[in-house]
């Protein structure tokens, strides 16, 4: 069975992990969003969409992240709040994305 999410890219300093999906488009971002959340999991605190971009400030483990998705890029990511504090839970979310949920 193939995986839904996967590592696209990590950027380890600005604290960003850019995730690959098949079915990815701006529109189906709540869906795709939700289904992250669930399997990761996480907690949605609170969700912005803008023009151009969801933005979702989501729990994982104690950690608040942003989850983004945008829609001229197509490009869906997790972004630390705190890159320098944060970048364990950044190093295992990129590591959990390689292996693939």
């Amino acid at each position: 069975m193939m995986a839904e999410f996967t590592l696209h890219e990590y950027f380890a300093a600005s604290g960003v992990v850019v995730v690959a999906t098949q079915d990815f488009d701006f529109d189906s971002f709540p869906r795709l969003g939700g289904r992250l959340i669930e399997l990761l999991p996480a907690s949605i605190i609170e969700q912005q969409c803008d023009a151009d971009i969801h933005t979702w400030l989501i729990d994982f483990e104690g950690t608040r992240l942003f989850l983004k998705a945008e829609h001229y890029a197509s490009a869906l990511w997790l972004e630390a709040l705190n890159p320098t504090e944060d970048r364990e839970v950044m190093d295992f979310l990129a590591h959990l994305l390689t292996q693939g949920l």
